[in-house]
């Protein structure tokens, strides 16, 4: 429909200008589901390094090139991607062959698997809709079925970084961690946009449900970022799409918390078990959104989100509505709990999602 972009006509004639004169193969996917799209974010290299995540390869909505710092300019960008070595490599190239053998209607040789590069465990994810493709004519939901499965295992400290919260799966499970806490310094800390480009009330209803689920217990902490710089703010766009539970598991990729994304969407993520890289992970993310030393944050992660999470992001939140100056770029985000709000999670995914 003409109203969403980019239009069909949009893509052709990107497509045309890419591969004019030049040796650039493509073709465009028209196998996705009506109001859906080709999700995934995927990159692969010799058939020795491949990227996964969540960076868009285009300008439209906004230029997405940003660093750690922020300096602040009309729209920043935090997002996340991870750079694959090894045999998962010949995963991610096998994923692309099956789309590719479908689309273009031409075989590819089965990717070389490499070498090991390390002793770091590697899963690829996907979400592949049912009735699509001829390679996985069920469909393929392991982003949905490991997220839940980390979820459902958590006992300390559920980290997660992504653009939407609408999904009711996920929700249903945070919610029952709050209500029944499987330990005392069991935490759970958001990072979402502060207006995502769609569905901004369907999020803040599914954060309200879990903030009345904590019921003051302040075990969560949902926090969007800005940019910072001598008092000047200016807002970045949260695209990561990132899931931590206990420094046991984590996941980064193309998936959004939304129906969308874990049903009808084709979508690429990986997931470790490596503790000792997933832990570098989260405190190189949180000494960037903390504006503090790693070395200040390498703690019992509860007494981190006690001690600095929640009074930094409650401190700029008042000083917001005060409408003083910011002097930091967290910020806590606003709780919203109306009865409605609370049903457009699960409606949009009657309605949307099927």
């Amino acid at each position: 429909m003409p109203a969403f972009e980019p239009t069909r006509g949009q893509a052709r004639e990107e497509r045309r200008k890419l591969v004019e004169d030049t040796g650039v193969r493509c073709v465009l996917d028209s196998r996705e589901r009506t109001l859906h799209c080709h999700h995934e974010k995927v990159v692969v290299v010799d058939d020795e390094v491949a990227f996964v995540g969540g960076v868009d390869f285009t300008a439209l909505q906004g230029d997405r090139h940003d660093s750690p710092g922020h300096p602040p300019r009309p729209m920043g960008w935090h997002d996340l991607v991870s750079r694959l070595e090894g045999p998962v490599v010949a995963d991610v190239a096998e994923h692309f062959r099956q789309r590719w053998t479908e689309v273009a209607g031409e075989d590819l040789p089965p990717a070389r698997v490499p070498e090991p590069a390390g002793g770091t465990n590697v899963q690829l994810l996907r979400t592949v809709p049912n009735g699509t493709y001829d390679f996985a004519p069920k469909g393929e939901f392991t982003v949905l079925d490991a997220y839940l499965r980390a979820l459902r295992s958590a006992r300390r400290l559920v980290y997660l970084e992504n653009q939407f919260l609408w999904s009711p799966e996920i929700a249903e499970v945070l919610i029952g961690k709050l209500r029944n806490p499987p330990d005392d310094r069991f935490r759970v800390v958001l990072l979402l946009p502060r207006k995502p480009s769609n569905g901004a009330d369907t999020t803040r209803g599914q954060l309200g449900r879990l903030l009345d689920a904590d019921d003051g217990n302040r075990r969560l902490v949902a926090a969007t970022i800005s940019a910072h710089d001598g008092g000047t703010s200016a807002p970045v766009y949260v695209h990561a799409k990132l899931g931590i539970v206990d420094d046991a598991w984590l996941t980064v990729g193309s998936a959004n918390l939304n129906e969308h994304s874990l049903f009808n969407d084709t979508e690429v993520n990986v997931a470790t078990d490596d503790r000792d890289l997933i832990r570098a992970t989260r405190l190189r993310l949180w000494a960037e959104h903390l504006g503090r030393a790693e070395a200040e944050l390498d703690g019992d992660p509860a007494d981190v989100v006690d001690r600095v999470w929640r009074p930094v992001a409650q401190e700029q939140a008042e000083r917001e509505r005060r409408g003083e100056r910011r002097t930091h770029r967290l910020v806590l985000l606003p709780g919203v709990s109306r009865r409605a709000e609370r049903l457009q999670g699960p409606l949009r995914g009657l309605l949307v999602d099927g």
